[in-house]
């Protein structure tokens, strides 16, 4: 299967010498004379780098094998963690280099999404925020209402982040997964 230059869009996952893209930039350029050619700037979606690239309206492009998953986190599983799908209650095997920082927000039973390229897991999608408990944290000084001043905290799993001074050990925290940093308070410990 492929796609003709003229389906080409920004958000189109394509193929190109079995590596997997992402248009992220779109732009249809018809010169004066000749044919019409479509300047694309697409992401690598196993390195992350981007790169332009120029498809002229005759050109046809592969289209990936790819597939997107919800599944839910079940457990680490030395150098891999293991995702278990609600429906069939297959287990998957995902390396840790698969999933990057995000490991450090990855909490029991909690739903991701996983997008695969020809059977192989490449993108783990988390939700935008976590709930974790803070481990260890400087208790903040009293009356100390600075804004915008952050202190180091420690999660469980020896993830560092910079959260507000009234923040305590025991408070259970929301964290941004795309940022890994600290959004807000849920609860006092």
């Amino acid at each position: 299967m492929s796609y003709s230059a003229s389906d080409l869009r920004k958000g189109l996952k394509i193929e190109l010498d079995g590596v997997p893209f992402e248009i992220v930039e779109f732009q249809f350029v018809k010169p004066g004379k000749g044919q019409g050619m479509y300047k694309c700037r697409i992401k690598n979606l196993l390195s992350g780098n981007t790169t332009d690239r120029t498809f002229r309206e005759v050109d046809h492009i592969d289209k990936p094998d790819m597939e997107e998953r919800e599944l839910h986190y079940s457990y680490p599983e030395g150098d891999h963690f293991v995702f278990m799908d609600p429906d069939t209650y297959e287990q998957v095997t995902i390396p840790a280099e698969a999933i990057g920082d995000q490991k450090y927000f990855l909490t029991e039973d909690l739903n991701v999404s996983i997008l695969f390229h020809n059977g192989k897991a490449i993108n783990v999608s988390l939700p935008s925020y976590v709930e974790k408990v803070i481990a260890e944290t400087e208790p903040g000084a009293r009356g100390d209402t600075a804004t915008n001043v952050l202190k180091p905290a420690k999660l469980a799993n020896g993830y560092e982040v910079g959260v507000p001074l009234f923040i305590n050990q025991g408070d259970t925290i929301r964290i941004d997964t795309r940022t890994g940093k600290y959004f807000d308070r849920v609860s006092k410990g």
